[in-house]
C-alpha cells in the first residue's frame, strides 16, 4: 500500500483488495452499478484468496482522495491477462491525469485503459504525452441497467445450469464471444481488448451456478448465458453469446430475460455492457427494459 499526493489529489495504491474495499467501500456501495467491474473484480479476488491462490504481484488496487480526505475516484489494475488494462472509475480529471503521471515515474508500462469517460481518455492521453505513441479506440461501451423486465417473445426450450460436463464447450463459447464481438461490431476480428480464459476459473463459475445454456426443444444447448454473483446488491450480466448458426431466433432474449428475472428476485439490481457498435445487442436490450447508465471505452496505446 502506498499513497502518493499529485497534481491536488492523493492517490493511494492498495496491493490487497480486502484494505482497498475496507477504504472505499462506502464510495463503491453509493453508486453499485457504475462501479460493477471494480467490485466485482475486487470480490472475486477475495474468494480467490480465501482458496489459496496468490494475488499476483502486479495487480494494485486504486482509491483517489480530495483535499478533505473524501474519496473521489477509484480503479485498479487486476485484470488477468495482456496487457493487463487499468480500470478506472469517475475520478476528477486531475486525477487521471496525476495517474498516468505516477506510472510513468514508477516505470510501470501501460498499454490499454478501460472505463468510465473521460478519465480513461485523459489518463491514456497523458500517458502517450510522457511516453510517445498513440491511442487508439478499441471499443466504445455503455453500461445499463434493468428498469422494469419486459418479458419478449417465448421461444422453445428452457435455461438450464451449466455443469462440470460442459467446461469444453463453455471454454469454446466463451473464446468464440470475443472474436464474434469484433465481427457484430464491425471490427476485424481480433481488434477488441481480448481476454485469456483460463479454464480453472471457468469451472469455478460453472461450479457457482452462475453460467446458463438456452437449450431448444430437444435439449441441445444454443446460446450461453453468464452472470456475477451481486456485488453490493448489484448482479451484472455477461457473457451473451449465442452460435452463428443459432441467431435471429429468440434465444438470447429469452435467456437473459431470465437470468434478468432470476437476480431480481435475489434481491439485486441487473446490469450489463453492450459494445455501441452493435445494434443488434443494444435493441434487444432495450426491449427488455435495459436503460443507459453512463458511457465507457477501452483504449489501446500503441508504441
Amino acid at each position: 500500500m502506498s499513497a502518493i499526493r499529485n497534481n491536488g489529489v492523493r492517490l493511494r495504491f492498495f496491493t490487497e483488495p480486502g484494505e482497498f474495499l475496507a477504504s472505499v467501500g462506502d464510495h463503491l456501495a453509493a453508486d453499485p452499478v457504475v462501479s460493477t467491474v471494480v467490485t466485482t473484480a475486487a470480490h472475486r479476488r477475495l474468494s480467490q484468496l480465501a482458496a489459496g491462490m496468490p494475488t499476483p504481484d502486479r495487480d494494485w488496487w486504486l482509491a483517489v482522495y480530495d483535499d478533505s480526505g473524501a474519496v473521489v475516484g477509484a480503479g485498479m489494475r487486476a485484470a488477468p491477462s495482456a496487457p493487463y488494462p487499468l480500470f478506472l472509475l469517475p475520478m476528477p480529471d486531475e486525477a487521471a491525469v496525476a495517474l498516468a503521471r505516477t506510472l510513468h515515474e514508477r516505470g510501470e508500462e501501460v498499454l490499454a485503459v478501460n472505463g468510465a469517460l473521460p478519465g480513461v481518455e485523459l489518463c491514456a492521453a497523458e500517458l502517450v504525452r510522457l511516453g510517445g505513441g498513440r491511442v487508439e479506440v478499441g471499443r466504445h461501451t455503455r453500461l445499463h441497467e434493468l428498469g422494469e423486465l419486459v418479458g419478449p417473445r417465448p421461444v422453445p426450450g428452457l435455461l438450464v445450469a451449466a455443469t462440470g460436463d460442459d467446461l469444453d464447450l463453455v471454454a469454446r463459447w466463451f473464446d468464440a464471444f470475443v472474436g464474434d464481438a469484433d465481427e457484430q461490431a464491425g471490427r476485424t476480428r481480433g481488434d477488441g481488448a481480448h481476454e485469456i480464459h483460463d479454464r480453472a476459473e471457468l469451472l469455478r463459475r460453472i461450479e457457482s451456478g452462475r453460467l446458463w445454456f438456452w437449450v431448444d426443444d430437444t435439449g441441445a444447448p444454443v446460446h450461453l448465458t453468464g452472470a456475477n454473483p451481486p456485488s453490493f446488491g448489484v448482479a451484472r450480466i455477461g457473457p451473451v453469446y449465442t452460435p452463428p448458426g443459432q441467431r435471429g431466433r429468440g434465444w438470447a432474449g429469452n435467456a437473459v430475460a431470465e437470468v434478468s428475472r432470476r437476480i431480481q428476485a435475489e434481491g439485486a439490481r441487473a446490469c450489463l455492457f453492450t459494445d455501441q457498435a452493435n445494434p443488434t445487442s443494444n435493441k434487444i436490450y432495450a426491449a427488455l427494459g435495459y436503460r443507459p447508465v453512463v458511457d465507457m471505452a477501452n483504449l489501446v496505446i500503441s508504441r
